[in-house]
């Protein structure tokens, strides 16, 4: 008879690679190696008799037979998501393990002080911190606390909108020095640092005040392009709080500030009364919104 306790075991690396179409990814995405990864799938396939992904030079592809355990593996999944949850909703000591995820753009600003002091209340809680700008599950368990920058959060999560922030088009005073004053009226001669990929002319730029300046760059990380910007090799829309460290940018003659998306700090509900969680949720709103002024810059 064959020991269907294994299947639980085993289901976690099928969902992985049905969601990534890799066994790379889904490696990445379980920390576990390839070969752990393959070695449970063809298990899996073995103890149920059926092959569940066709596998090819272009990744992995499910079958009909795959297809049709993904929802009930998901069924699994959220079952012993929720189990675990109930459980944990009990614990009511400050001590124990919190997943914290941030994005990128966050981690390189005051997180790490606001992490540190955390770390001084709460000697006994453990923070396991992710820096990502993949937007990680709470439903599924990839993080107990997600910091969030957006305008609204659709999961179904517990939100709490912490802050709205402010943001700009910033240059060094040097590339405006060099460039503004012989600029055309509509941004000819002017440079955008621009933000992730483009393939034609972003809308942001066309609703600038400047939709003829060329785009040059086009990046994903915050913490690059203020660094571009303060080298004086272009313009870009930024959130104050990032330029505040820097003395020689500033907002573009003519520009105004604007009110962008505002900081979540996300929690499933079945964690909100669970000690460490709470805590960790209430410290980071608590040191975010003492830096209201930073976030709002000229808007404040």
């Amino acid at each position: 008879m064959t020991n269907t306790a294994h299947d639980w075991t085993k289901l976690p690396y099928f969902l992985a690679v049905a969601r990534s179409g890799s066994l790379r990814a889904a490696a990445d995405t379980l920390e576990a190696t390839h070969a752990t990864v393959d070695r449970n799938l063809r298990a899996l396939e073995e103890e149920y008799g059926v092959r569940l992904f066709d596998r090819s030079r272009r990744g992995l592809k499910l079958t009909q037979a795959g297809e049709a355990l993904v929802p009930l593996a998901e069924e699994a999944e959220t079952a012993v998501i929720a189990a675990r949850r109930r459980v944990q909703g009990l614990d009511h000591e400050a001590q124990g393990t919190v997943r914290l995820s941030l994005p990128t753009g966050f981690a390189s600003m005051e997180v790490p002080r606001m992490l540190a002091s955390f770390e001084q209340k709460y000697p006994d809680i453990e923070l396991v911190v992710t820096v990502t700008n993949r937007i990680e599950s709470i439903n599924r368990a990839e993080a107990d606390v997600s910091l969030r920058i957006a305008h609204q959060v659709d999961d179904n999560v517990v939100g709490r909108k912490v802050l709205q922030i402010a943001g700009g088009i910033f240059a060094s005073k040097d590339y405006l020095e060099r460039h503004f004053a012989s600029a055309g009226p509509k941004g000819e001669g002017l440079q955008w640092i621009g933000w992730g990929d483009r393939a034609a002319l972003p809308d942001w730029v066309r609703a600038s005040p400047f939709p003829r300046a060329k785009v040059r760059y086009k990046l994903r990380s915050p913490t690059l392009i203020i660094e571009m910007v303060a080298a004086g090799m272009g313009m870009s829309y930024l959130p104050h709080v990032t330029v505040r460290n820097f003395d020689n940018v500033i907002e573009v003659p003519g520009t105004t500030s604007y009110l962008d998306r505002s900081i979540w700090l996300l929690l499933h509900s079945d964690l909100r009364q669970t000690a460490r969680v709470r805590l960790l949720v209430d410290h980071l709103a608590e040191e975010l919104r003492a830096m209201r002024p930073a976030f709002l810059g000229s808007l404040a």
